[in-house]
């Protein structure tokens, strides 16, 4: 007996990784590269442009706060300013999640709104005076040409025309790259180029109905699965979680169509008990939030080692990266 304990303990220590002094050295990985950055080159997130969502305590009673950033100027302001008037209308107090389908979006609202799984609830009535944007507005123009379409085989910075940032290949566009920690892609033609911004996981969008809809801000989700590119310029993205992710992507699953909970699963709807904008909160209630910038050395050395892991655990380096797989790393930033 005992030598089968001696021999199952050796087994096991054969499967065991390789403690850390033990690791093999080679090139940083993603992740060192960015805890390497100097403090210069983080950008604070203004308390403006941040939304702090409360959603009702889970069922162990702990709390859940999520954070999102809303997106910066040029893109999608419309929605971003009617974004704001419903929170600063407390409209968004006693909304729901309403809508978890699996490998795609969660979506949160009034849950008489466009919810074929809703029975007979009457709508909320929105505030007055909210933006009516159009389908132009999903994309932003720029009357010159940004970028080449030779797009370089590397991610190191290519200064062209005063833009310094990773230019990636696109399966959707042109090509996409990163403007002010965001991500976006391009479309080029001789004399202009259209830019929006595009659906990787996490970020937000506003939901619509059938065209020309276009929403008003009063629907959100989120995308919790593979990046659902070909939503992009179909429908308005205004922002992304940054903090409390974890809080949706985990919710149960709506077996109703689209994912929508049915009537009979009413419980599982998550309320959302507020929703504020940042700057409103007492100055000690704000979450203080950074991003690394898009535009310095440590980025573009980060997204080359996203594109081309050469970090001991991998083997072969990819050669390339899609731009959801470059995320724009944030971090909070502890009060003083």
């Amino acid at each position: 007996m005992r030598n089968s304990l001696v021999a199952a303990t050796a087994v096991l220590a054969l499967t065991l990784p390789a403690s850390a002094k033990d690791e093999p050295k080679g090139a940083p990985s993603p992740n060192e590269i960015v805890a390497e950055a100097a403090a210069e080159e983080w950008v604070a997130i203004p308390a403006e442009d941040m939304l702090v969502m409360t959603l009702a305590p889970d069922a162990d009673g702990n709390p859940r706060e999520v954070v999102i950033q809303l997106m910066p100027a040029p893109f999608s302001q419309g929605w971003v300013e009617n974004i704001r008037t419903l929170a600063r209308a407390h409209w968004y107090d006693g909304i729901s999640v309403n809508r978890v389908q699996d490998n795609y979006v969660v979506q949160w609202g009034d849950p008489g709104y466009d919810n074929p799984e809703s029975g007979e609830t009457e709508t909320k009535p929105l505030p007055e005076g909210l933006n009516v944007m159009g389908e132009d507005d999903y994309t932003t123009r720029v009357p010159v040409k940004l970028i080449s379409p030779d797009i370089a085989a590397n991610f190191n910075p290519i200064v062209r025309d005063g833009w310094r940032a990773p230019i990636l290949r696109d399966a959707y566009a042109s090509s996409a790259t990163f403007e002010h920690g965001w991500p976006f892609a391009l479309r080029q033609y001789p004399d202009k180029s259209d830019r929006w911004p595009v659906h990787c996981y996490g970020m937000v969008g506003v939901g619509r109905n059938y065209s020309p809809d276009t929403g008003s801000g009063a629907e959100l989700y989120t995308v919790i699965g593979h990046a659902p590119r070909h939503l992009d310029r179909n429908i308005a993205l205004v922002g992304r979680i940054i903090s409390g992710m974890e809080h949706l992507s985990s919710l149960p699953r709506g077996s109703g169509v689209l994912g929508f909970y049915t009537e009979e699963e009413a419980d599982k709807r998550t309320p959302i008990l507020s929703v504020r904008v940042a700057s409103d909160l007492p100055e000690g209630e704000r979450p203080q939030f950074e991003y690394l910038s898009t535009e310095g050395e440590t980025f573009a050395k980060y997204a080359e080692a996203r594109a081309n892991r050469r970090d001991p655990f991998f083997i072969v380096p990819a050669g390339g990266a899609d731009i959801c797989n470059i995320p724009v790393p944030i971090r909070a930033v502890a009060s003083e």
